[in-house]
């Protein structure tokens, strides 16, 4: 019977020992996540597993789609879509929204359509991507949703592309961080569109709806958000300095100033608290996991990259990491299959998941061997059995 499986293990992180950042920050925004975007190691968490109310975040992921489209060459950025009145009565000025002014029945190229989504956060801009590409916003919030479980997102669903009320619309900060570090990394021809500082058409110009962009910390992008007062204000922003790049993801502020306050605060906390550490290099072996029926009853694990992550500058918590993994794992074994997991965790916060996979070739174990295997899995179960038993009485 396969179960998971655990090794655990402190790791050496020297630094002197003193009072640590993380222990230090509080904010008053309900739910709050800070990422490293090389690692996607967490510096800071707070709820950040709550299902919330996208809000005009949504945008996010309405860009990847059309950035994706444009990586695979299905549009070209003067491709134009024309403006159907669904478009303008539902996301234009009509509906007293954030619009970018689209007017009715006039055609618009994809990289300004772009802009106004992005930039003045357009819900117009929005509807008339989603209706150019997918031929309806229904269709294209579907294809939303499940490019979002394709890249492992599985707390993000989308029912409408610009973050209209809906209870069935649903994100986490931890997701909306992770597909930011998705978008930033995989279109860095495109990501540039987030940070242009106002947008005009029309003849109408606005500014950029990032409050960050403003401020001296290197911000860059994304977006921000707001539907009502139970929903809350929302940001989700990055930001560089000296080649780092963290991105933070905040829902639930009560003000718009309190939501510029707070993050700008939290960033600005994370790049002077935080340094680079690399635990194990690329290709080395971490541990091992079980084997059964093999000719070894152990494989070696190794890591697909340099395990690194941001850590306090001044540490006190322990790191610790472990091994995850269903096993035992049943020969025959091949080489470079990924079979486990390496978590590492600072206190009780678990900072990375990076995979690990097995490094030799293992086949199948003589008859005896195979037996003995047998025999030890058979005890093996029956103790869990009769344990977990004990502990339902």
């Amino acid at each position: 019977m396969l179960a998971a499986s655990l090794c655990a293990f402190e790791m050496s992180c020297a630094s002197a020992a003193q009072p640590a950042p993380p222990g230090g920050l509080q904010t008053t925004i309900p739910h709050v996540i800070l990422i490293d975007a090389d690692t996607l190691s967490v510096l800071f968490e707070k709820n950040a597993d709550d299902l919330v109310a996208p809000a005009s975040t949504t945008k996010i992921m309405t860009a990847d789609m059309v950035f994706e489209a444009l990586k695979d060459g299905k549009v070209k950025l003067t491709d134009e879509y024309k403006v159907s009145e669904n478009a303008w009565r539902e996301g234009g000025a009509p509906a007293h929204g954030s619009t970018m002014f689209a007017a009715l029945h006039s055609s618009i190229p994809v990289e300004d359509l772009i802009r106004g989504l992005v930039i003045v956060s357009g819900n117009d801009a929005a509807i008339i991507l989603a209706e150019g590409l997918a031929g309806s916003e229904g269709a294209f919030a579907t294809k939303m949703t499940e490019r979002a479980h394709e890249l492992g997102l599985d707390e993000l669903t989308f029912t409408n592309v610009w973050g209209r009320d809906d209870p069935d619309q649903k994100v986490s900060a931890r997701d909306m961080a992770l597909l930011s570090a998705h978008v930033i990394k995989t279109f860095p021809d495109y990501y540039h569109y987030f940070g242009e500082k106002d947008f005009t058409w029309n003849k109408i110009k606005q500014p950029n709806r990032d409050p960050l962009l403003a401020a001296d910390i290197g911000a860059d992008g994304l977006k921000t958000g707001f539907i009502d007062a139970q929903s809350g204000y929302s940001i989700v922003s990055s930001a560089v300095q000296n080649g780092e790049r963290l991105i933070l993801a905040a829902y639930g502020a009560k003000t718009a100033k309190e939501r510029a306050d707070e993050a700008l605060r939290i960033l600005q906390w994370g790049f002077r608290g935080f340094e680079p550490r690399t635990f194990f290099a690329k290709g080395e072996i971490i541990g091992a996991a079980s084997v059964y029926g093999g000719s070894k009853g152990r494989v070696s694990l190794v890591t697909t990259q340099d395990v690194k992550a941001l850590v306090p500058r001044d540490l006190t918590e322990k790191i610790t990491g472990r091994i995850a993994y269903m096993g035992p794992l049943i020969a025959p074994i091949v080489a470079g299959k990924e079979v486990a997991h390496l978590q590492i965790y600072r206190g009780t916060t678990q900072i990375l998941d990076a995979p690990l996979l097995t490094a030799e070739d293992i086949g199948t174990g003589s008859l005896p061997r195979r037996a003995m295997d047998a025999a030890l899995q058979y005890v093996g179960d029956k103790i869990r059995y009769y344990i977990q038993k004990a502990v339902n009485r």
